[in-house]
């Protein structure tokens, strides 16, 4: 039975690192719960506090996830037009591999910011700050499921 529980766990911690960068899935709270299931193995691995530490941990990243491409956009003069399009655009992006990914969220802002602004100064400043935004809370988010990856490997 640790064994499934164990390889289950694994298969949250995927969902959840590909969950980092499609905002379809939530990355963090998967890797949460990965380590969660953890503690119904024969001999349960993680201490109560650690888990606790933990779910803050998932809560402030989750939270931030929100917050930071907001910040970028608001920073660089964009509006929700851009933030919508760039995760439409991570959403077209990801069908063409690494280089949708990253190229997407920065065109689907871009194309968001000149149907309101149209002009194309602002827009492509703006859509910077939409993608920086974006690029710095997947990253945010990867960390963290890495380190509760680790832990899930680790113990």
């Amino acid at each position: 039975m640790d064994i499934f529980i164990f390889v289950f766990g694994l298969f949250l911690l995927v969902l959840g690192l590909i969950g980092c960068w499609l905002p379809v899935l939530p990355g963090p709270p998967l890797c949460f719960v990965a380590l969660l299931i953890q503690q119904f193995k024969t001999e349960p691995p993680f201490s109560s506090s650690f888990l606790w530490a933990w779910a803050g941990i998932t809560v402030v990243v989750t939270l931030m996830d929100y917050v930071i491409p907001l910040f970028g956009i608001k920073h660089f003069g964009g509006t929700q037009y851009g933030l919508w399009g760039c995760v439409i655009g991570l959403l077209a992006g990801f069908w063409f591999g690494p280089v949708g990914i990253i190229a997407g969220p920065f065109l689907g802002a871009f194309v968001g910011e000149i149907i309101i602004q149209q002009d194309v100064n602002k827009s492509f400043k703006a859509a910077f700050g939409a993608f920086i935004g974006f690029m710095l809370s997947s990253l945010l988010k990867f960390v963290t499921c890495f380190l509760m990856g680790y832990y899930l490997l680790v113990k």
